[in-house]
C-alpha cells in the first residue's frame, strides 16, 4: 500500500495522545503520577493537542472531507465510525478531566480521568481493528495488528508522561512502564514481521487458487492487464526495496529499544539529566513509530495486485 502521510502522522500522534491521556487518567488517581492540578492540566493539554492534530491529519486522507460527518452513521458495522464515534465521546470526559483539574474538584476530576482513559483505549482498538478486519491485505489482517496498536500507543503515551514527570520530579513509574511497553512493542514487531515475512497461511488467495490452475503449478499472468502504471498499482500495488526495508526496520526497533534504555538510565538519577534523558526517549520512541508506521502501509499488500502480477 501507498503510505500517506496524513495517515501515518494520524496512527502516530493521535495513538500518543490518547495513550497520555489513558496513563494520566489512570495513574494520578493511583498517586503514581504527579498530583499537582498544573501538571494534570499540561499533560491534558499536551494529549489533546496530539489527539486533535490527529484526527485532523486524518481528514487530510479523504476526498471529501466535508462529509466525514456520515461515516459516523456506520457504528454497527463499520470499525471506522466506531472508532470517529469513540473519539468524538472520549472528548467529554477529557473535558470534565480538564474542568476538574482546573477547579482542584478531584471528586470530578477522578472519575472522568477514569472515563477518559478508557475512551481512549476504546478508540485506540477501534483504530486497530480497522486494518485488522480487512481480510484481503494479509499484513493487516492478523491477530497482532490491533493488540500492536495498544501496545504501541501505550509505550509512546508512557514515554511523553515520564518526560512531563521528570520536570515535576516524579517519574518512576511512568519510566518503569515505557521500559516495560518499550521491550513489548519491540518484541512484538518482531514476531509480527517474522510472520508476514514466512510463507502465507493456507488459505491465503493466490493466483493458482483464483484461475483454478493450482494442479499444473505455478501459474503467473500472460500479458499484463495495462501497458502503464494506474490508480490500482500505485496505491494498492505499492513495493519497498528489501533492503529499505531491513533498514527501515531497524530503525524502528532501535527507537524502542532506545527510548527503553534511556528511560532505565534516567530511572536513579534525578532533575534535569533524567528529564534530558526522558524527553530523548519520548523522541525516539515517537520517530520509532513514525518508521514502524509507515513501514505497516509500505508492506502492506492488497489481493487485487494479484490480477496485475500475480503475486500480492
Amino acid at each position: 500500500m501507498n503510505p500517506a502521510p496524513s495517515i501515518v502522522f494520524f496512527t502516530t500522534a493521535s495513538g500518543a495522545g490518547y495513550g497520555l491521556l489513558f496513563w494520566l487518567g489512570l495513574l494520578r488517581p493511583l498517586r503514581m503520577a504527579p498530583h499537582a492540578p498544573e501538571f494534570g492540566l499540561l499533560a491534558l493539554a499536551v494529549a489533546l493537542v496530539l489527539i486533535v492534530a490527529g484526527l485532523a491529519s486524518s481528514l487530510l486522507h479523504l476526498g471529501r472531507p466535508e462529509r466525514a460527518w456520515r461515516a459516523l452513521s456506520q457504528w454497527r458495522s463499520s470499525w471506522l465510525s466506531r472508532e470517529g464515534v469513540a473519539a468524538i465521546a472520549t472528548f467529554v470526559p477529557a473535558g470534565l478531566f480538564g474542568l476538574g483539574l482546573l477547579t482542584g474538584w478531584d471528586g470530578l476530576a477522578v472519575p472522568a480521568g477514569l472515563l477518559a482513559a478508557l475512551g481512549a483505549a476504546a478508540t485506540v482498538w477501534c483504530t486497530g481493528m480497522i486494518y485488522a478486519s480487512l481480510k484481503p491485505i494479509r499484513q493487516w489482517h492478523h491477530p497482532l495488528v490491533a493488540p500492536g496498536y495498544m501496545v504501541f500507543a501505550g509505550f509512546s503515551g508512557a514515554a511523553l508522561l515520564a518526560a512531563l514527570g521528570a520536570l515535576a520530579g516524579r517519574a518512576t513509574v511512568p519510566a518503569l512502564l515505557a521500559i516495560g511497553l518499550g521491550l513489548a512493542a519491540l518484541v512484538l514487531k518482531r514476531r509480527y514481521w517474522a510472520a508476514i515475512d514466512a510463507k502465507p497461511p493456507r488459505g491465503t488467495p493466490t493466483i493458482e487458487s483464483a484461475t483454478g490452475l493450482g494442479r499444473i503449478g505455478r501459474t503467473r499472468p500472460l500479458d499484463p492487464p495495462h501497458t502503464e502504471q494506474n490508480w490500482l498499482l500505485r496505491e494498492m500495488g505499492f513495493r519497498i526495496a528489501r533492503k529499505h526495508r531491513d533498514r527501515l526496520r531497524g530503525l524502528a526497533l532501535g527507537g524502542f529499544g532506545g527510548a527503553a534504555l534511556l528511560a532505565l538510565l534516567a530511572l536513579p538519577l534525578g532533575g534535569p539529566l533524567a528529564a534530558l534523558l526522558l524527553a530523548a526517549g519520548a523522541l525516539l520512541a515517537l520517530g520509532g513509530l513514525l518508521v514502524e508506521r509507515w513501514l505497516m502501509f509500505a508492506e502492506a499488500t492488497h489481493t487485487v495486485t494479484l490480477f496485475y502480477t500475480g503475486e500480492a
